[in-house]
C-alpha cells in the first residue's frame, strides 16, 4: 500500500504517503486513496481530527508526472480535455475534501512538498515544518498552469505577488520562511516535528468537534462572502452549535472552574 491510514485511540486519522523511494510522488492509486481515506475520516464519528504526512525524507513530490494524463502529451490523439477531467476527478478533489473537511486537519510536513504534494498541506488547517522543509513550486519550468488548487489557496496565504512569485517564478520557502510568508503555522527541530504534528491533532481531537468544524467553515468562506453574508453564516452556525453536548459541556465546566470534558457530540 501507498497510502496507510488509521485511527488512533486518541481519534485522530493519519494519513501517511508512504512510497519513500519515489518521494511519495502521488500516484492515481494514491490520489484516490487519499480521497477516500478523507471521506472515511469525515463519516467516522469517531474521527475527530485528521493528521498527514509522508514516510521517509519528503513529504510530497507532487503528482509523479509519468502516471498523469500529461506523460502522452506528445503521443498521436492526445486529446487535451481528457487533462481538465483527470484534475476534476484527481488532484482537484483531494484538495476539496481536505478544505471542506468539517473536522480539524494537521499537516506535518517532513520534507520537500513541490507543487500538488505542497498543496496538500496547504489545504490543511494547521501545517507544521521543520528547519529543512522545502516548498517548491515547477509548474513554470515545464509549461504548466498551477492546479491543484494552488492558484486558490496562494494567494490568501501569502497575497497575491508572493503567490505570482512562486508561481511564475519558482520562487520557494524553507522552513522558519514558510511560517513568515503565511504558508505554515510552526516550524520545529526535524526530530520534533512527529512530537509537534501528533500532540497539536490530539489537542484538536480532544476539542469541541462541531464547534470547530463550523468555525473553520465559517472562515474559509469569507474570502467568498461579504460582510452581511458572513454576519448571517455566523448565525446560523453558532444557532447549531448551540445544540451541542459539548456547548453543555462547556458551560458547566467553566461555571464550575474546570476543563472542559468534550466528546465531539
Amino acid at each position: 500500500m501507498t497510502i496507510r491510514y488509521e485511527v488512533g485511540a486518541d481519534r485522530v486519522g493519519r494519513i501517511t504517503l508512504d512510497r519513500p523511494e519515489a518521494k511519495n510522488a502521488l500516484t492515481v492509486e494514491m490520489r484516490d486513496a487519499i480521497v477516500d481515506a478523507v471521506r472515511s475520516a469525515r463519516g467516522d464519528n469517531n474521527v475527530r481530527a485528521l493528521l498527514v504526512t509522508g514516510a521517509g525524507d519528503a513529504f510530497c513530490a507532487g503528482m509523479d508526472l509519468s502516471a498523469s494524463t500529461l506523460a502522452n502529451v506528445s503521443e498521436p490523439g492526445f486529446n487535451n480535455r481528457t487533462t481538465a477531467e483527470a484534475l476534476r476527478i484527481g488532484v482537484q478533489t483531494f484538495i476539496r475534501e481536505l478544505w471542506e473537511l468539517d473536522k480539524p486537519t494537521v499537516a506535518a510536513v517532513n520534507g520537500a512538498a513541490v507543487g500538488p504534494g505542497a498543496h496538500l498541506a496547504l489545504a490543511c488547517d494547521f501545517v507544521l515544518v521543520h528547519d529543512e522543509t522545502r516548498f517548491l513550486w515547477s509548474f513554470s519550468k515545464i509549461g504548466l498552469v498551477a492546479d491543484a488548487g494552488g492558484a486558490y489557496l496562494l494567494p490568501r496565504l501569502v497575497g497575491l505577488p508572493r503567490a505570482k512569485a512562486m508561481i511564475l517564478l519558482g520562487e520557494g520557502a524553507k522552513g522558519a520562511e514558510a511560517v513568515e510568508l503565511g504558508l505554515a503555522y510552526k516550524c520545529v527541530a526535524p526530530d520534533e516535528l512527529a512530537a509537534a504534528a501528533e500532540a497539536l491533532a490530539a489537542r484538536l481531537a480532544s476539542g469541541p468537534t462541531r464547534a470547530l468544524g463550523l468555525s473553520k467553515q465559517l472562515l474559509n468562506a469569507t474570502f467568498e462572502t461579504d460582510l452581511a453574508h458572513s454576519l448571517d453564516l455566523e448565525g446560523s452556525f453558532q444557532a447549531l452549535a448551540a445544540t451541542s453536548a459539548d456547548l453543555a459541556e462547556g458551560m458547566a465546566a467553566f461555571k464550575e472552574k474546570r476543563d472542559a470534558r468534550f466528546s465531539g457530540g
